[in-house]
């Protein structure tokens, strides 16, 4: 019988693409792995450790996704499964992907400007509908507490932009 520390590496593929399946329940054109919040798969004596770290401390969402970690994991055989809640250090849009960001602004949804280091406003934020860089603010908060409300001038269309976190 193999051990699991002699197949986990041929796995460890296999998990994050399993993971990478997980959507957003907010924003379901994305998924876990778009956004960077799993940070590590490792076998670990006979189970897994996924680190997870949500998009914010209070996130409302983080105990439906550690639900369904497990339950994926569990569901393609990969248990038992620990997944530790790393807070630190916290999560950014910085670890947003290219291509997650692009499916945002297909979705309707702005994209974050610039890195998390420069998270006040952003000095030009573009309408996902028509690109135009002549938008305004209408509230720090749009949809969620990631998001904020803007307005395009040009198509006059309001839209939700991903706030730098």
């Amino acid at each position: 019988m193999q051990r699991l520390v002699d197949i986990a590496p041929a796995q460890i593929p296999q998990i994050w693409a399993l993971l990478g399946q997980i959507p957003d329940p907010e924003v379901p054109v994305l998924t876990i792995t778009d956004l960077g919040m799993v940070r590590s798969v490792k076998a670990q004596g006979e189970g897994w450790v996924i680190g997870f770290t949500p998009t914010y401390s209070g996130c409302p969402a983080t105990e439906h996704l550690l639900g369904a970690i497990r339950e994926a994991m569990t569901a393609h055989g990969f248990t038992p499964v620990h997944i530790v809640l790393q807070l630190e250090p916290a999560w950014t849009t910085d670890w947003m992907t290219a291509d997650a960001r692009e499916r945002l602004r297909a979705y309707g949804i702005s994209p974050p400007v610039g890195h998390s280091c420069h998270a006040h406003a952003p000095a030009e934020v573009s309408c996902p509908r028509c690109a135009s860089t002549d938008t305004a603010l209408i509230s720090e908060f749009g949809s969620t507490a990631c998001k904020a409300l803007y307005r395009c001038n040009t198509c006059r269309e309001p839209f939700d932009y991903f706030k730098c976190i």
